[in-house]
């Protein structure tokens, strides 16, 4: 699990996990969702945050409530708020991102897309938290297709003013093991692909194997 990586590595930042409200009811609660979360809280030192889920699009579409990450924008205890997917996994700290200039987010480019206009991926952000920018993308979610989710929001409104994160080392797919060109995940045409150097290399992985099906599960 992520706190358990974040445990190991020594990170020092503060461990927050929004959770979906209905998971941990009571500390009696013997669900497997419950045992979890409890377990974060007393091995890993987890500060536990129950949330409504934001559902658009149907509960069975995928990244149907993906807007729910975007509560991170609304967690202003806190400076800033590194927010992370769940359906990826840590292998290095990350801890220097906190030391990034100041702005609303900073994101890292979406490498795997083809696309004339550079795109960011919300898989990882930079947030500083603002009730300002919280009611912004609140009204985005509120007015928005139900066919659009988080990530064309975060680039429709930051998309001319996030910070860059750079992709290497900070966002690595694992379909880009599978990959015959690796040209957009290197950056260039003149070096030459190294499996092992780049997972060495990398601190954050993202599982994305499509169509490869995910198994469903309340944590990963």
């Amino acid at each position: 699990m992520f706190f358990e990586a974040l445990h190991r590595l020594g990170s020092k930042a503060d461990r927050l996990l929004m959770y979906p409200s209905e998971f941990l009811k009571s500390e009696s609660d013997s669900s497997i969702e419950a045992r979890l979360l409890r377990f974060a809280r007393d091995e890993y030192a987890v500060k536990l945050k129950p949330v409504d889920v934001i559902m658009k699009g149907g509960g069975g579409a995928p990244w149907a409530a993906s807007y729910t990450k975007l509560l991170a924008f609304n967690q202003t205890e806190y400076d800033r708020v590194l927010n992370l997917d769940s359906d990826a996994t840590l292998l290095q700290a990350m801890d220097e991102l906190f030391l990034l200039p100041p702005g609303p987010v900073a994101m890292p480019r979406a490498y795997w897309l083809d696309s004339e206009d550079p795109i960011f991926t919300s898989g990882l952000m930079l947030i500083q938290p603002s009730k300002l920018e919280f009611d912004r993308i609140m009204d985005e979610v509120s007015n928005t297709p139900s066919d659009t989710y988080d990530m064309e929001i975060m680039n429709k409104l930051y998309g001319d003013i996030a910070l860059v994160v750079p992709h290497r080392p900070y966002t690595l797919l694992t379909g880009e093991f599978r990959s015959q060109n690796h040209e957009a995940y290197l950056g260039n045409t003149e070096e030459s692909w190294d499996a092992d150097q780049i997972l060495k290399d990398a601190k954050y992985l993202h599982f994305s194997d499509w169509p490869v099906p995910k198994q469903n599960a309340a944590f990963l």
